[in-house]
């Protein structure tokens, strides 16, 4: 009994402590963040003239993944491991806008050496806000140690684009290779059962498959010869060449850098693609002479991305009318239930609809996709949010962004009207489910699965193998899934099963096709879609805003709290223009095939029958 007791005095002490040691913790963070909110400056300033610097960082995205406030202001003061950087894509724009009509700023500086690899769509739209910007007068410098494909694409749209001499430019095109699985699978003695309809549903072809299948190919080759002729075009009009021009092989490519000593840059200056080759000394001195020199940096006059938002968002304009479009955004993956914003989840997103239709001032809804798809059973909660939507007398307008496929279009088809990007990648209509076995896995090291049940149906598991029987339900299940989603695209595009079959099989296309082929209604960008929403409504006068859920009091207090310290912390962007640190291309390919992999994670459909296409990212 008495060493009972010493054992509680113990724990209890244990416990005192370590409350005592949280509470202390907890006081000490708020403390450091009250004092260091004292003693901060305002904020950032800008000069009377400067460039504004487009330092766009990591991915370029329609809504950003969750962060915890707390766990960023515990990594900013203790560190840790960084979550992967996004930049809002109406972020970028609306500071482009906004500097067009900005006195105090004169020039604009393109720096994407931290943007990473983005949708042709997303750039297109960037590329048209700074065209805008240069009507103004106000000249577009862009400066790069070294250009790929997606930064050289918004560099194109510069009076002048300046390459470091020790740099270059790549241009390589369209490609998606896909790494496969079968043989490994097949080596551990892992079994995959799969299940799907339709010719292109190329899915799950790297369990079953070691090469990519010929219909993949034929697909794959189509939409993404779409995607190539847009650039070049794109790219060609700004520099004054012929598309042609742009189209690259590695025999073209050696006989340009032979005739150079193998120098990249002066091919990319030879070939029109660069105006000047400067070092970083030499760029500074043109923007310069537009907006003054900063006596600290001995740089130009700037202001960065990030900066400049926060300078003018406390100024921007108040909602005036009472008359709104709502703009819900759809991004990630579908999967079921609630899920934090930068992924779609068949409950949160459909609560969102559900607020705009229960919110008067709303009058028409956007709902912008940016979506490869996932559950198919989620897809179809958040369709019939958009089914209710219309109901209650308030036109929905789906507007497709980097991706729309497969799950992405099924919740989208129900809209009044369609709009896509002429590359926007969508279609994908096509079912499939998977299953795997480890049985013989286990049986291969000696471990054996046995047992009875009450049905033949009772005991199915991952360590026994699939009755063929299961197998032919599992299969059932899908070809209905799959004469669902054609019947529901018949439906509302007014065509019949048979046509919608035709261009269905799973098969990907561009937003460009799939207008042709009467999928989407109208091209064009989220603003057109907004514009075409109100039309619906009958709006002549209104604001757009995003529909977002609502944060609690606590929630609130929290994230002011807690990331007002973490954003007075936080360094920005050197002046130099040095520090830049690329990844390495195993590590590229390392986190490619990860990515690969941990796509089944996303999958929770609780019937196991995905509306999914995991063939669709390229950049």
């Amino acid at each position: 009994m008495k060493y009972l007791k010493k054992f509680f005095r113990f724990v209890g002490k244990a416990l005192t402590a370590t409350r005592v040691g949280l509470t202390n913790l907890l006081f000490i963070v708020f403390l450091v963040v009250f004092i260091t909110t004292l003693t901060a400056d305002k904020g950032p300033t800008m000069p009377e003239k400067a460039a504004l610097v487009l330092s766009i960082q990591g991915r370029i995205v329609e809504q950003k993944i969750a962060v915890d406030p707390a766990e960023a202001f515990t990594q900013q003061m203790l560190g840790g491991k960084e979550k992967p950087k996004e930049t809002l894509l109406k972020d970028i724009i609306f500071a482009i806008e906004n500097a067009q009509h900005d006195t105090r700023v004169g020039a604009l500086v393109i720096e994407t050496r931290d943007m990473a690899p983005a949708g042709l769509n997303k750039l297109q739209a960037i590329g048209k806000a700074i065209e805008e910007f240069k009507s103004s007068g106000k000249p577009v410098y862009a400066i790069g140690d070294y250009y790929a494909q997606h930064n050289y694409y918004l560099a194109a749209y510069a009076d002048e684009i300046f390459l470091n001499p020790h740099g270059g430019v790549m241009l390589e095109g369209y490609g998606r290779y896909r790494t496969y699985f079968k043989s490994l699978l097949e080596k551990i003695k892992v079994t995959p059962h799969v299940f799907r309809v339709g010719t292109f549903k190329s899915a799950i072809e790297p369990y079953i498959r070691d090469d990519m299948s010929p219909e993949a190919k034929e697909a794959n080759l189509a939409w993404m010869g779409d995607l190539w002729t847009a650039y070049k075009a794109d790219v060609a009009e700004q520099r004054g060449l012929e598309p042609e021009q742009l189209d690259v092989s590695i025999e073209s490519m050696l006989e340009g850098l032979n005739k150079v000593d193998g120098d990249f840059a002066q091919l990319a200056l030879n070939s029109g693609l660069v105006d000047a080759l400067k070092t970083r000394e030499e760029l500074r001195q043109p923007i310069i002479e537009v907006v003054g020199q900063d006596p600290e940096h001995k740089s130009f006059n700037q202001v960065w991305l990030g900066e400049y938002l926060s300078i003018i968002r406390p100024h921007q304009a108040p909602l005036e009318n009472k008359d709104r479009v709502g703009i819900v955004v759809a991004k990630g993956t579908i999967m079921n239930g609630d899920q934090p914003p930068g992924t779609i989840g068949g409950d949160s997103t459909a609560r969102l609809l559900r607020q705009a239709r229960l919110d008067d001032s709303i009058k028409a809804v956007v709902l912008r996709v940016d979506s490869p798809g996932g559950s198919a059973f989620a897809s179809e909660v958040i369709r019939n949010e958009i089914d209710e939507l219309k109901r209650a007398g308030k036109p929905v307008v789906a507007s497709m962004s980097t991706y729309a496929a497969s799950g992405g279009y099924w919740i989208s088809v129900s809209a009044d009207e369609i709009w896509a990007s002429p590359t926007t990648i969508t279609g994908s209509i096509g079912i499939f489910g998977m299953l795997t076995t480890i049985d013989r896995a286990l049986d291969h090291i000696g471990v054996h699965t046995d047992g009875v049940g009450t049905t033949d149906i009772a005991g199915i598991s991952i360590t026994r193998p699939l009755d063929p029987g299961v197998s032919a339900i599992i299969q059932r299940s899908v070809e209905h899934g799959y004469d669902q989603f054609i019947g529901l695209v018949a439906q509302e595009r007014d065509m019949t099963p048979e046509q919608v079959d035709k261009i269905a099989q799973g098969r990907v296309w561009s937003g460009k096709q799939a207008h042709e082929l009467g999928l989407v209604d109208s091209l064009g960008d989220l603003q057109d879609a907004v514009s075409a929403a109100a039309d619906l409504a009958g709006l002549s006068s209104y604001d757009v805003d995003e529909v977002k859920r609502p944060m609690s009091f606590k929630e609130h207090l929290l994230n002011q709290l807690l990331n007002g310290g973490a954003s007075l912390m936080a360094s920005d962007s050197p002046q130099d223009f040095s520090g830049y640190t690329p990844k390495s291309q195993f590590m590229t390919e390392l986190q490619r095939l990860f990515n690969d992999l941990s796509v089944l994670n996303e999958l929770n459909d609780p019937m196991g029958i995905y509306a999914r296409c995991l063939g669709c990212e390229v950049y």
